[in-house]
């Protein structure tokens, strides 16, 4: 109510409603108010009403007032009374009938509201379950994915001590090939002192000779010999090396599927969470389901840099 009525502003308007030959009710006396609750204005034209019969007595008990009008204006304040009871119970009835049917529409309504809600309730079980078993998936991927870099660092630590077994016989060879050439040499001048010495006793020379060029040909033979040995075992090591290769890109790139994978679930938690928000609907009052807590969001796991 914008501002308060008096019963005395009622009455002059009811009263002046029922000169100008109307039934005065709630929504004429509001209207030639201008304000006024509708509950305020039903209590106080009862109140009218009621106090109408009285003076309506008065008036017609003074002298200066005929019988027959006194009279008439009983039978027309009868026929008002009637009147205004038969209006009133009409409106009652088809306000009766419209709560009725406003309060089928709310009770429809309502169910509505509580079948969303089941059906919100049942979407977001699913969704949990739905992140449960993704949060499963994940675990075991990082777990995968733990040992693949566990058998690439073994890997690589393989490659590595093949390398200083490489680098060692490369050492051994280098010794070798100057041992090599230590006898080359001290062959040489061996074999200057045997000419110098031919001269003097011949037979004696050709016998060194032979004797030298064999030696020469043992230490040649044995050169060759280390250096297929070197030879084998520089591109056995080239295999291994490759295959070693091939086996860490394999797992490199299996580790890189598994992580994709692993983004695609939380992905696809995300977008069933999102579904689970928007398809939440307001509850109406009194009705309102207890939250359901969410579970904390895994943060995602950091990842590991790949070492060659």
């Amino acid at each position: 109510m914008a501002r308060g009525i008096t019963q005395n502003q009622v009455d002059e308007a009811a009263g002046a409603i029922l000169s100008a030959g109307e039934n005065p009710t709630v929504e004429k006396v509001r209207a030639q108010l201008g304000t006024g609750s509708p509950n305020t204005i039903t209590r106080m034209l009862d109140a009218w009403r009621s106090q109408l019969g009285s003076r309506l007595r008065q008036l017609s008990a003074l002298p200066e007032v005929p019988d027959a009008v006194g009279q008439a204006m009983i039978e027309i304040w009868r026929l008002a009374v009637d009147h205004a009871e038969r209006v009133l119970d009409e409106r009652f009835a088809n306000e009766r009938s419209t709560l009725e049917i406003a309060q089928t529409r709310l009770t429809q309504e309502r169910e509505g509201w509580v079948a969303r809600l089941e059906a919100a309730e049942v979407t977001v079980a699913r969704t949990q379950a739905a992140k449960d078993l993704a949060e499963h998936a994940c675990a075991t991927l990082d777990g995968q994915l733990q040992d693949s870099h566990a058998l690439r660092a073994d890997l690589v630590q393989q490659r590595d001590r093949l390398q200083d077994r490489c680098d060692q016989q490369a050492e051994e060879i280098g010794a070798l090939r100057s041992q090599i050439e230590e006898v080359q040499t001290i062959r040489r001048s061996e074999h200057e002192r045997q000419d110098a010495h031919i001269r003097a006793i011949e037979d004696r020379s050709h016998a060194e000779v032979d004797r030298a060029r064999q030696d020469a040909k043992q230490w040649q033979q044995r050169f060759e010999s280390l250096e297929r040995a070197h030879r084998d075992a520089v591109v056995a090591l080239q295999r291994r090396h490759e295959l070693i290769d091939e086996q860490v890109r394999r797992l490199e790139q299996e580790a890189a599927r598994q992580s994709g994978q692993v983004q695609g679930l939380e992905k696809a938690l995300l977008e069933a969470h999102a579904a689970a928000k928007t398809k939440r609907l307001p509850v109406p009052p009194g009705k309102r389901a207890k939250p359901i807590k969410a579970s904390v969001r895994p943060s995602e796991p950091k990842k590991r840099t790949r070492q060659r």
